[in-house]
């Protein structure tokens, strides 16, 4: 790692004051030679990752506690006071890095990523976007706060929506129709601020695209978020390589389902169920029973991965809910919904927040979530902050070929052979049958911003060509019959990247394929092979464009239909192995 001490260790990096020296230093510093800029990247990269951390921590606080006003208005105040200060300045560094990158070349291969990427953004950058992006921030923290507070009271109890997950898995259809109808009715009391939220959030974003001189947010998007390596183009052609192979598997599935569930048409609370009639897998109890049965599953898998693992239970309450330094596990009221890795930078230490129910999709979360850990904990010997993030689309590989690398080490989790076979028919399924859903979300986010001025009536028709295209929830076909249509068109309410990441959603799909190759590799060689190489293409970072990243990790960059076919078949073949 490269020293420097240009960052004091005691930084309150969330302090105006503490910061402005600092950055002053980085836009006036003379620099004579390369050797300097070096030096002066790495100061401004520390600087950064103080930065980072500082909001990281806010954040993190902010989804822990949304019902906490105090810890909500710290995160407010952050957002309202040091990005806007902040972003111009960074923006006056992106461009001294260009301009001293002509003044002191540096090595072409090292520094290829960091100057095209910076490039793009300085030549994105627009002052009259700040106080627009500083809004969006505020609206999509008004998001989590709405979701935060979605609860029902259901038999007897106040339960969060992963909670109520738990009832879609049982056998009894009627329990399972109460549960389901309990949350979406819960859902509809939020629809018109979410619509209203939406909304704004849509014109903002086309606004700040336009102000850039982009036609649409779509460009400006593809942009921000540096995708060299892929088009909108690009994104149709995977839209329509999973509707011709992935929508057939998923409508087999849906047709077997019916038919061992008895019933003439699958309902959407049809969709979770064993079909058989099983109860529902029960792979742990409470969030510190998972973190010990993920580690003794990781130490299995690889002891290099347990390693790293353990490191983020390090100060687990040893009662209680499962918290530590590095986890927040369980699910409450108060806590924001769904689950992410968040790192650290100054520290290099990650974060895991998720919403433990008991779930298989748990142990799913948990596993996902700790292959991005392992993404980031590989890289923090390199100095650079942005080598320390890959690409998205890598990012996700990091995770999803966690969830498949790691089947066959399920007995952590299930004594019972039955019960492992039948988690990993589910995972096997799962990680084939999410494309359409993938499709479904991106290809509706390029219809929303390809057509900014839509009204809402046009948005409910475009969800639903979509879902006439590709299955509810991306799956199956399903009756809606009695249901309230709102249900229907505002299904896409519940995903949340539509309001807080706007079009992140594709890197899914494309790290899947790389996932699913991944895999297929560990049945063709052998387990410790396919870690190595893994953990080669997770060592990289951010370091080299994304299809080196897949090739150093031995998979194609591949969107075809041919790609696809090639995954699913294999899929399938593993599938007829496995009993009922």
């Amino acid at each position: 790692m490269a020293i420097t001490d240009f960052v004091p260790t005691t930084i309150d990096a969330a302090d105006w004051s503490e910061l402005e020296p600092m950055l002053d230093d980085l836009r006036t510093r003379e620099i004579n030679s390369a050797a300097e800029f070096e030096q002066w990247l790495i100061d401004r990269s520390e600087l950064e990752s103080a930065i980072g951390e500082a909001e990281a921590d806010l954040y993190i606080d902010m989804t822990r506690h949304t019902n906490d006003e105090k810890i909500q208005g710290a995160y407010a105040s952050y957002v309202e006071t040091i990005p806007p200060r902040l972003k111009p300045i960074l923006f006056d560094l992106d461009k001294r890095l260009v301009a001293l990158s002509e003044r002191f070349p540096l090595d072409s291969e090292r520094y290829e990523v960091i100057l095209r990427d910076t490039r793009a953004g300085v030549e994105l950058f627009r002052d009259e976007n700040i106080p627009i992006q500083t809004e969006l921030a505020m609206l999509e923290q008004r998001f989590g706060q709405i979701a935060g507070s979605q609860t029902v009271e259901f038999d007897g109890k106040e339960r969060t929506f992963p909670e109520m997950a738990t009832y879609q898995e049982r056998s009894d259809r009627a329990l399972r129709e109460r549960a389901w109808r309990a949350v979406a009715e819960r859902r509809l009391e939020d629809v018109a601020d979410l619509d209203r939220l939406f909304d704004d959030m849509i014109a903002k974003r086309d606004r700040m695209a336009r102000n850039a001189d982009c036609p649409t947010f779509i460009e400006y998007a593809f942009k921000g978020k540096l995708r060299f390596d892929y088009t909108p183009a690009d994104c149709a052609t995977f839209h329509d390589s999973v509707e011709r192979v992935v929508v057939p598997f998923n409508n087999d599935l849906a047709a077997k389902r019916a038919e061992e569930l008895a019933v003439d048409s699958l309902r959407p609370w049809d969709l979770a169920v064993d079909p058989k009639g099983r109860d529902a897998l029960t792979p742990f109890e409470g969030g510190r029973e998972l973190y010990a049965k993920s580690r003794a599953m990781f130490d299995k898998l690889d002891p290099r991965l347990g390693e790293l693992f353990e490191t983020l239970g390090e100060g687990l309450s040893d009662k209680g809910p499962a918290v530590s330094r590095c986890l927040d596990l369980d699910s409450r009221p108060g806590k924001a919904p769904g689950g992410y890795q968040y790192m650290r930078d100054r520290s290099r230490e990650p974060f895991i927040f998720m919403n433990a129910a008991g779930l298989h999709s748990d142990v799913e979360t948990m596993i996902h979530e700790g292959g991005h850990a392992f993404h980031s904990l590989v890289c923090v010997e390199e100095p650079l902050l942005h080598y320390r993030h890959a690409p998205l689309e890598f990012c996700e590989v990091a995770s999803m070929a966690m969830e498949l690398l790691s089947m066959d080490r399920w007995d952590a989790f299930y004594n019972d052979p039955a019960d492992l076979a039948r988690a990993k028919r589910k995972q096997i399924e799962g990680s084939v049958s999410l494309l359409p859903w993938i499709a479904t979300i991106d290809a509706f986010q390029h219809w929303l911003y390809a057509n900014p001025t839509h009204t809402r009536q046009q948005r409910e028709k475009a969800w639903l060509d979509l879902e006439d295209r590709f299955g509810f929830a991306g799956r199956a076909r399903v009756s809606w019959d009695a249901i309230d249509p709102t249900i229907r068109t505002r299904a896409w309410h519940k995903q949340g990247h539509l309001f807080g990441a706007p079009f992140y959603y594709i890197e899914y799909g494309i790290a899947q394929l790389g996932a699913l190759q991944l895999w297929v590799m560990s049945l063709e060689q052998d387990l410790e092979a396919t870690i190595d190489s893994y953990l080669n293409g997770l060592r990289l970072g951010g370091s080299r464009p994304l299809p080196e990243l897949f090739e150093a990790a031995g998979i194609r960059f591949d969107f075809s239909a041919d790609l696809i076919g090639s995954v699913v078949e294999r899929a399938q073949q593993e599938l007829a192995k496995l009993p009922d």
